[in-house]
């Protein structure tokens, strides 16, 4: 057994001993650490131990407390660790037709939602998250910690919606510039779809930089109206805009032999995407870390100070004779 922090450990414990040898040899002539009259208001009801042994119970105590600061472990030595998993963008759709209220709350939100379900679902992979209308940009660098990229991605407000049209081809450009070192490219794209030229253009390019597409589609084929940032429809020659999800996106992730599914209120279409990718994709090694194995012991005696603490300030009942 060893201590983590040995140098804390006797610069305490020296002086505790040598002061606890004034006070057991020197008693009459040492001033003495706990006074009699303090003790007395600590303690509760009458009782019957002596001074010199509260004063060893208090002394006991803060030689445990010691060694508790001192943290003693048992060292295993170094261990190391492989650090496994996949890398992919996730790209969050934010163009003004996801206001659209034909699944609650709106397509925005409902989007949000799904993303949390895979983080759930790729809790040791490596992600980053970006938004894209008619630019794209980072939300998100790529991060294992999941909880940070939920936090990042529920920050993401109707604010954020831009109501130029979505330019598809500077996602799949900016996601080749985030995926261009990793071993394994993959693209998981949350849309409600887009122009037919436009995805037509970002296939092109998705297939040149060989990235491997995954589709989570919302909103519904029926449509609903595109609203402002004030919630209402916008009319377009004099016409209220339309808008309906296109599933082309989807025939583009199967070309490029990945996958798509169609959000709905359940988690199985997301957790089946995740299946096939994960399938589809072995575990590319991210790196190693060497860790300090060792096993901390500090609470045994954090306990006993705690328990010698409690007997020193505590009252002993008298013993009652019957004759």
């Amino acid at each position: 057994m060893t201590f983590v922090n040995p140098q804390f450990f006797w610069f305490m414990v020296i002086p505790l001993v040598i002061f606890t040898y004034l006070i057991l040899t020197h008693r009459d002539n040492f001033l003495q650490i706990f006074d009699e009259e303090v003790l007395k208001r600590l303690s509760v009801g009458d009782d019957s131990l002596p001074l010199v042994w509260r004063n060893l119970l208090l002394i006991l105590s803060i030689f445990f407390m010691i060694v508790a600061m001192g943290r003693p472990v048992i060292d295993h030595g170094d261990r190391v660790v492989q650090l496994e998993g996949l890398s992919a963008v996730v790209a969050l759709d934010i163009s003004g037709s996801m206001r659209s209220e034909d699944i609650y709350p709106n397509r925005l939100e409902f989007a949000k939602t799904k993303i949390i379900t895979l983080f759930n679902e790729m809790r040791s992979d490596e992600i980053a998250v970006v938004g894209f209308a008619h630019s794209a940009f980072a939300i998100a660098p790529f991060s294992s910690d999941k909880e940070t990229l939920k936090q990042m991605v529920k920050g993401v407000s109707d604010e954020y919606i831009n109501m130029a049209s979505t330019d598809f081809r500077a996602l799949a450009n900016f996601s080749a510039q985030l995926l261009k070192n990793r071993d394994t490219k993959i693209l998981i794209l949350f849309s409600d779809g887009g122009d037919r030229k436009d995805i037509a253009e970002f296939s092109k390019i998705i297939k040149e930089e060989k990235i491997s597409l995954y589709v989570v589609l919302v909103g519904t084929k029926e449509g609903a109206p595109v609203l402002d940032a004030k919630g209402k429809p916008i009319n377009y020659k004099g016409k209220i805009a339309i808008t309906q999800r296109n599933d082309a996106l989807g025939d583009v992730a199967i070309q490029s032999n990945g996958a798509f599914v169609i959000a709905d209120t359940g988690e199985e279409g997301i957790k089946k995407l995740v299946e096939i990718i994960r399938a589809n994709h072995k575990n590319k090694e991210q790196g190693e870390i060497i860790i300090h194995d060792r096993e901390e012991y500090f609470y045994y005696p954090l306990a006993l100070a705690v328990l010698f603490l409690l007997l020193g300030f505590s009252s002993l009942p008298r013993k009652k004779w019957l004759f």
